[in-house]
């Protein structure tokens, strides 16, 4: 399963839709953008010692080498539903394997016994996959009770662009929202993930927003961003809703023009839903 990326309606997790570069070039910039304000959260959940966290979802690592540099003595395992992500990451983080650890896994099928983990991380996933209820349901049962369980959970209604030349926001809630109908991916899971994980049982939940803007975020790393989503996403969202291929590429263009000159000035609100199992009675 792919993570730590914007993987914009993937209607299969055992596919990809783009290539390798886009992808590392997306990761690499989105935790370049992201981590700032959301190890900050992580600061204050109070792990210390030797805690064990499952980064659920690792990608190309990006998340997990942050989070060691942050918590030197926690042990950190990443999953990751692609073999050959897996393989990189264990040849060029072995000097690090004390601490940080990778294997194959698949979200909805999770290796790992009960309560194994004082802390399961997710993050750019929910958005991705078909039924995002059951896979939280699977990295719940992995959570040790008092866990906490940390989700960077998208949003694509929290987008915003002006001045553009097209609609924008019109663009999101019609077109995927069409996807949504089609592949049964939610890209509203920021909105809709702290229901789920009061359905699941978690106290203290709360949201806290990762504000992604042009005012905090330097212009090239956004625009890499969004390079990164019209280079890999054009064609299939061009094929799901039946729209011209061109028609799609000028709007993932509006967003990159839009970031990468003033006075241009572009947000996303990026949902960071956390909450604790409760512990046993």
């Amino acid at each position: 399963m792919p993570d730590t990326f914007p993987v914009l309606f993937n209607p299969n997790p055992q596919k990809e839709h783009m290539s390798g570069e886009s992808m590392d070039r997306c990761l690499a910039a989105q935790a370049e953008a992201i981590w700032p304000e959301e190890s900050a959260l992580i600061r204050g959940y109070g792990l210390d010692g030797p805690v064990r966290i499952l980064d659920a979802g690792c990608g190309t690592g990006q998340f997990a080498t942050r989070l060691r540099a942050l918590l030197p003595e926690a042990l950190i395992t990443g999953i990751d539903i692609l073999p050959e992500r897996i393989a990189a990451l264990r040849m060029d983080l072995a000097h690090a394997a004390r601490h940080l650890t990778f294997a194959v896994g698949d979200l909805f099928d999770l290796k790992f016994a009960d309560a194994s983990f004082d802390c399961v991380a997710c993050r750019h996933v929910l958005q991705s996959i078909p039924d995002p209820e059951r896979a939280l349901g699977e990295l719940t049962r992995v959570l040790k009770p008092g866990g906490r369980l940390h989700l960077l959970a998208e949003d694509y209604g929290m987008l915003h662009f002006h001045p553009t030349h097209h609609d924008l926001d019109d663009f999101f809630h019609t077109n995927l929202r069409a996807l949504r109908e089609k592949t049964g991916v939610d890209f509203e899971s920021g909105r809709h993930a702290p229901v789920w994980l009061g359905n699941l049982g978690f106290e203290a939940v709360s949201v806290q927003y990762v504000i992604v803007d042009t005012l905090r975020v330097p212009r090239p790393i956004l625009r890499e961003i969004f390079l990164s989503w019209r280079d890999g996403y054009t064609g299939l969202v061009a094929e799901v809703t039946g729209r011209a291929p061109e028609a799609v590429r000028a709007r993932f263009e509006d967003m990159v023009n839009c970031v990468s000159h003033p006075p241009g000035y572009a947000v996303w609100f990026v949902p960071v839903v956390t909450g604790i199992k409760p512990s046993k009675t």
